[in-house]
């Protein structure tokens, strides 16, 4: 692999620092090249047998190149691909090392007003018919789904001792909290390109533009799903409020109170489903994350729909 990185990259690599970050143990390195020029160089490669890992580097890279024409101010250059026994390689621009968490007010409103620029660019314009316009509103049912299969209770158990005082206010919420997430599923356009990932991890700060990393699942849909789901994960990681996020990205584009609701209550949802299941191997911090991601949304949505506040919440461990 080096030796075909350098290959393309038409210079000798004198050092790989591995880059961490994310959920799975992705082949991840900051690369400094004897000619000068640094490179990143991601990849994917067959996992060892009964990982729970998976590696969409052909999805990545077929939108870095679709993709880059359009938004490329918001993503790095990728400088070339390459498969070789089995591993898929991407080579990219390399924009240094993160610098988030923790959160800055000023950083955070950077990165926020850039993100409304993102999504401006690309709102009701033509965009490849192959990225889905449904993504989104696979958000639209878990509320419903965990009600039906009578699993509600398994959410609830994430409070321990505090399960029976959980378990009610999850039933006093669960109404308004089914209603609102099919509100998502009958999202109005226009719609924008939707980054679909875009956590502190996958992001970086320069100047007055934040970049984006992680483009597979990049699709079509409501912008407010992307912002809501970028500001409930911002008190998770120290961060400014989601109310403070979403005033600083309608001073650039205005947002709409419908998706805004459909789309926190679907994301809770999908966090209320997931953070109870079992680990996944070789995703060791997935559950951790999650649980700290479903506590936000909640604390959010009993905020933003005058719910009970949610006090079990403080028994739900990381």
């Amino acid at each position: 692999m080096r030796a075909e990185a350098e290959r393309q990259l038409g210079s000798r690599v004198i050092r790989a620092t591995r880059a961490y970050g994310g959920y799975a143990a992705s082949a991840t390195f900051r690369l400094v090249l004897a000619s000068g020029r640094r490179a990143f160089f991601k990849a994917g490669y067959p996992p060892p047998p009964g990982s729970a890992a998976i590696f969409p580097i052909a999805d990545e890279e077929k939108r870095y190149r679709a993709l880059a024409p359009i938004v490329g101010r918001w993503m790095p250059k990728l400088f070339s691909a390459f498969k070789k026994d089995a591993w898929h390689v991407l080579l990219m621009e390399d924009l240094g090392r993160t610098r988030i968490p923790p959160w800055s007010s000023r950083t955070a409103r950077i990165a926020t007003r850039s993100y409304a620029r993102f999504h401006r660019a690309t709102l009701d314009s033509a965009l490849p018919r192959w990225l889905s316009r449904t993504q989104h509103a696979h958000f639209g049912d878990y509320w419903r789904g965990l009600e039906k299969r009578g699993e509600l209770g398994h959410a609830a158990a994430l409070a321990g001792a505090r399960a029976d005082e959980a378990r009610e206010w999850l039933d006093v919420a669960l109404p308004l909290l089914v209603g609102h997430e099919r509100e998502l599923v009958s999202a109005r356009r226009p719609f924008a390109l939707l980054h679909f990932d875009t956590r502190s991890d996958n992001i970086r700060v320069i100047g007055e533009r934040m970049v984006m990393f992680d483009w597979p699942f990049a699709s079509v849909g409501p912008a407010e799903f992307d912002v809501v789901a970028f500001a409930q994960g911002s008190p998770a990681k120290g961060g400014p409020a989601p109310e403070r996020i979403l005033a600083w990205y309608e001073d650039v584009l205005p947002l709409r109170p419908r998706e805004i609701d459909g789309s926190l209550a679907g994301i809770a949802g999908y966090f209320a489903h997931r953070s109870w299941q079992p680990p996944l191997p070789g995703l060791p911090r997935l559950r951790s994350i999650q649980r700290r991601q479903l506590k936000a949304c909640l604390l959010w949505a009993a905020r933003r729909f005058a719910l009970p506040e949610p006090r079990w919440l403080d028994a739900v461990a990381d």
